[in-house]
Formats: C-alpha cells, structure tokens, sequence
C-alpha cells in the first residue's frame, strides 16, 4: 500500500513538473524490488524526475533497476517503457531512435496513459532541439489522449509546453467533429476498422492517393495525427449515420 502511495503521488507531481518532489516521493517505493509491479513503476518515474533535475547519476542507478525487471518480461509494454525511460537519458539519433521505438511499442498496449507521456515528452525533447513543428504534433497527441482520459494535470503540462512552441492547445468538440463531410466520414470509419488505403480505394472505387487526400483532411478536422487515434476522436453516432 506504501509503494502504490508513493507512486501514485510520484506520478502526479511529475505530471505538475514538481520533479524535486517525485523524487522524494518515489524513492522508497522504488527500493522495494520484492514489490515487483510497482517498484517497476517508481523506477521509471524516478528516471523521469531525475532526468528533468539533472541528477543523471540517480536516474541511471534507477533505469538500472528498471530494466532487471523489463528485460526478463519482454513485453512490448516493458521494453516500451524502458525505451522511454533510456531516451530521457539520451541525446541526439539515439534519444530521438528510442522515443520512436517506445512509441510503436507502447502502441500495441492497452496502456494509453504510458503512450500518452511518451508522446509528451518526446515533444518536450524535440521542443528543446527547436523543431517546433515535430514538437507541435506529438504535444498535440499528447494532449488529446489527456483530456480523452480526464487527466488535467498532464494535459496542462502538455498544454504549457504547446504553448512554448507557439501554438495554443484547442479542446476538441462535437462541433469540430462534426464538420467531417459524408465521404470523410465513411473513409474515416473504414480507417478506424484498420482497413488498409489500397482496401479503402477498392471498396470506395477511389485511387488511393484519393484515400490519403481525404484521411489527411480527416485529420486536421479531429486534430489528430495517426490512425489509432481515430477510434476516440470520431463522434459516438458515427456509424448510425453511415451507408452500410
């Protein structure tokens, strides 16, 4: 009970930016390996909160301890989170190679928390390398997987860092989503169901470039940036409203 306290408060001061204060907190939470889940967890949040204070020694002594649990496991769940956490501590090719590599790996999880803020701080890291455009996307991700999920404290993180590169974070609508037209709105449900373009031009008889055409105004529409997205940004009565 201790341990998921610590995590628990550990996690949100991180989500806060009060990393002094995860820190603190997740220590003895992740000194207690017997506890094998959530020493887990504390590890990787202790790497998070020591990486953002500069304590590379703690954060590395943590990931450490991480990895003695995620490399035995191999789940695309533990090394996802591994990868992340070696990206915090990380620079350049590498540092940007292991926040891709967490982020397809995590994308086959059901976990979107942990998906979520790998896309933040991934858009935190290419912020800093002053690619704004890059940054923009993965924070705008970010921050619709937050408010999706009602988690207001990382959603203002990630709406702050937003607003670092320019661009202020948008709340998504019914209105908005409701701008698709019909043909967008059908391509959009058949992407949802994880048809291929190609598959989506034959049952449509459209080209698939058509496809791409649609589905990227598709996108700026709902605000997002990836198909696997889709199934939480369309509207509820979509399907009520399509041609079978």
């Amino acid at each position: 009970a201790l341990a998921v306290t610590q995590w628990a408060t550990a996690m949100l001061c991180n989500a806060l930016g009060r990393y002094e204060d995860a820190m603190d907190a997740v220590a003895e939470a992740s000194d207690h390996p017997e506890e094998l889940w959530f020493s887990a967890w504390g590890s990787a949040e202790l790497v998070e909160a020591a990486s953002r204070t500069s304590d590379t020694e703690r954060a590395t002594a943590a990931l450490r301890r991480l990895a003695q649990t995620t490399q035995p496991s191999s789940t695309d769940l533990a090394l996802g989170i591994e990868a992340r956490s070696r990206a915090l501590l990380s620079e350049g090719e590498d540092a940007e190679t292991l926040y891709r590599e967490a982020i397809d790996r995590l994308s086959r999880t059901r976990l979107s928390l942990m998906l979520a803020r790998t896309h933040l701080v991934y858009g935190e890291w290419l912020r800093r390398e002053r690619r704004r455009l890059d940054a923009r996307a993965e924070l705008r991700t970010a921050h619709q997987m937050f408010e999706a999920m009602g988690l207001e404290a990382f959603a203002q993180r990630a709406a702050g860092e937003l607003l670092a590169t320019g661009e202020t974070a948008r709340r998504r609508t019914a209105d908005t989503r409701a701008q698709l037209t019909p043909q967008e709105a059908h391509i959009a449900r058949l992407a949802r169901d994880q048809l291929s373009n190609p598959e989506i031009g034959t049952r449509l008889f459209i080209s698939r470039r058509t496809v791409e055409y649609h589905l990227s105004k598709v996108f700026t529409k709902l605000d997002i940036t990836s198909r696997n997205q889709l199934d939480r940004a369309l509207p509820p009565d979509l399907d009520a409203a399509q041609p079978a």
